[in-house]
């Protein structure tokens, strides 16, 4: 990454556990963590306004004594190993480098949620589970709950424009999302105006120079791959037709 996070951080220990979050944000956190086992379990206990579903079930939450929105999501391992790996990772665990990303993706132009905080729990000699806060995004709906009609605030049309434009960032960024897929792709409603489209996921981007049409082949066939599988496995009929115009209007975006 070129541009390094100018965010302040406050890292300490509460309990036998760690809380790293942005200055104002860290008493409060560390009452939530000391009253609940973790950030995942106080946010869990939190009235939720609508279920979010990634990996696991992501809790929304106001942290006490603020205003600030939290979307919280405890971290798991996706791909071949991870019936093996599950929720343990080597220390330091994907979270800095998701705050770092976010900040550089930021400064890039891409929308990403602003990380917030993480809290790192011991899961064994030099291993962590981690529970990960960004701020949450109002209203909005991933491509996927689009693409099956279940998203009432935003329109199929508008959502797929977004979705576009966001393809040609990316590209013109450097950015390779090497798991981009319908599901960490959301999609905000703003009023008067086209939805905006926010990346996901964050923490295994990867930034690169060179051919901004290369990175742009590999992010366009990921996303493609994973709208074949969405309609498959949610057993929607996929219109070809649709598709190839869509892959081909993403492909037009940068030359």
């Amino acid at each position: 990454m070129n541009e390094p996070s100018a965010v302040p951080w406050q890292a300490g220990r509460v309990g036998r556990d760690t809380l790293v979050a942005r200055p104002t944000l860290f008493e409060p956190l560390a009452a939530c963590l000391r009253a609940h086992e973790t950030l995942h379990a106080w946010a869990e206990s939190s009235p939720q306004p609508r279920a979010l579903q990634g990996r696991g079930v992501v809790y929304v939450a106001t942290v006490p004594g603020t205003d600030e929105v939290v979307a919280v999501r405890h971290a798991w391992h996706g791909g071949l190993f991870a019936p093996i790996t599950g929720d343990r990772f080597l220390m330091p665990t994907r979270a800095p480098r998701e705050a770092a990303a976010s900040a550089t993706l930021q400064a890039r132009g891409i929308r990403t949620p602003d990380v917030l905080a993480y809290a790192l729990y011991a899961a064994g000699p030099g291993l962590r589970r981690v529970d990960v806060c960004t701020r949450y995004v109002p209203d909005a709906w991933d491509f996927g709950a689009v693409l099956a009609g279940l998203a009432p605030s935003i329109s199929r049309p508008a959502a797929e424009r977004a979705v576009l434009s966001l393809l040609t960032q990316l590209a013109q960024a450097g950015v390779v999302h090497p798991d981009l897929n319908v599901k960490n792709i959301l999609l905000a409603p703003r009023r008067g105006a086209p939805p905006d489209a926010w990346l996901l996921d964050v923490d295994v981007v990867e930034f690169r120079s060179g051919d901004a049409r290369a990175l742009h082949l590999r992010n366009v066939a990921r996303l493609e791959r994973s709208i074949r599988k969405w309609h498959s496995r949610h057993e929607l009929a996929l219109d070809e037709t649709w598709l190839a115009g869509f892959t081909s209007s993403a492909l037009g975006g940068v030359a």
